[in-house]
C-alpha cells in the first residue's frame, strides 16, 4: 500500500521544533556499537528528533525483530514488507550491547510482524530473559505491537515479567482508518486492559500523536478510554512528518498547550504524563517508571 499525504500545503514548522543536532565520541560509540553487533533501534528507523541526545547520553531503543514492518502505517518511516526470518541470536545481541553500553533500564520495541504466528510474542520474552541473564539489576520496558488481539501472545510477554508493559494508541479512533489502516482503536484498548487485569501492578503505558487532525474532545474522550483500561503513564508528542510521502502534519501544537495536557491527564488520574513536542513513547523512560514507582 502506497503511503499517500491528503495535504498539498506544507505547514511551516516553528521555531521551537527546530534543534541543533550534536555530535561527539560517545554519540559515534553508541551508534558504532549498535552497527557492529547488526541491531536496529527505533531511534534511527523512526528518524526520533531526539536521538542525537538519546545516543550521546548513551540510552537507544532497541527494535528487534529486522527493520521492515509487516504494516503500512501511513505516520511511520519503517518500510513495509521484505521481511526476513527472525534472528535467533538477536536476543543475546541486544542483552550484550545494552550491557556494554552500562544500562541498567533497556527498552525495547519491535516492528509489527504480523506474519510470524505469535507475533514475535516469544521473541520479546527471550529478549527479557536473555537481558535479566546478562543485567541482573535491570528493569526492562517492552513497547509491543497489538499482536492481532492474541491474548495467548500477550500472556507470553507478561510471563518475562517486563517491568513496564507499553503499547501505543497512536491517535483517536476516527483517525484508525487514515492514519494506521491496519491497527484497531478498541483492539489497542483491549490489550492494555488485558495487560492490566493479568497484572494490576505492572505499569502499563501508552502514547498519542498530536497534529494529524484530532480535536480537543477527541483527545479527552481517548485519554479517558486509555484511563479505563487501566493505563498509568502517558506520553504525548507532536507528530512529526518523516517523508513527503507520509501523512502531513495538519497542526504544529505549541508547548503551552502540551503542558495543559500535561496537567489533564495527571487530573484525569494518570500516574506520570510526559508531554511535548519532542516527547516519544521511549523518551525519559527510566525517569517515568522511577517516579511512578517512588
Amino acid at each position: 500500500m502506497k503511503r499517500t499525504s491528503k495535504a498539498t500545503v506544507t505547514v511551516q514548522k516553528p521555531d521551537w521544533l527546530k534543534r541543533r543536532l550534536p555530535t561527539g565520541p560517545a554519540f559515534e560509540k553508541v551508534k558504532g556499537m549498535i552497527g557492529r553487533d547488526r541491531l536496529h533501534t527505533v531511534c534511527q528507523e523512526a528518524k526520533c528528533p531526539n536521538i542525537w541526545e538519546c545516543f550521546s547520553h548513551r540510552t537507544a531503543t532497541f527494535l528487534i525483530m529486522g527493520s521492515r514492518c509487516s504494516r503500512s502505517c501511513r505516520f511511520c518511516s519503517v518500510p513495509e514488507g521484505g521481511l526476513e526470518p527472525p534472528d535467533p541470536d538477536e536476543p543475546k545481541r541486544v542483552a550484550r550491547v545494552a550491557r556494554e553500553m552500562g544500562l541498567n533500564y533497556v527498552v525495547i520495541t519491535s516492528v509489527t510482524r504480523d506474519d510470524l504466528a505469535d507475533g514475535g510474542a516469544a521473541i520479546f520474552a527471550e529478549t527479557i530473559v536473555e537481558t535479566r541473564h546478562q543485567i541482573p539489576a535491570v528493569c526492562v520496558e517492552v513497547l509491543i505491537p497489538d499482536f492481532q488481539g492474541s491474548q495467548e501472545a500477550l500472556l507470553t510477554v507478561l510471563r518475562a515479567k517486563p517491568d513496564v508493559l507499553n503499547h501505543n494508541v497512536e491517535t483517536v479512533a476516527r483517525l484508525y482508518p487514515r492514519v494506521r489502516p491496519q491497527a484497531n482503536y478498541r483492539r489497542s484498548l483491549q490489550l492494555i486492559q488485558r495487560a492490566h487485569t493479568c497484572n494490576p501492578d505492572l505499569p502499563t503505558k501508552s502514547g498519542l500523536m498530536l497534529g494529524l487532525g484530532e480535536t480537543a474532545a477527541e483527545i479527552t474522550q481517548t485519554l479517558e478510554d486509555m484511563r479505563q483500561a487501566g493505563c498509568r503513564i502517558l506520553t504525548l508528542g507532536q507528530y512529526l512528518q518523516p517523508s513527503k510521502n507520509h501523512l502531513a502534519v495538519e497542526r504544529f501544537i505549541p508547548p503551552e498547550e502540551f503542558e495543559a495536557w500535561r496537567k489533564k491527564g495527571l487530573a484525569m488520574g494518570f500516574a506520570q504524563v510526559a508531554s511535548g513536542p519532542f516527547v516519544r513513547s521511549s523518551y525519559h523512560a527510566k525517569e517515568l517508571f522511577q517516579t511512578v514507582k517512588a
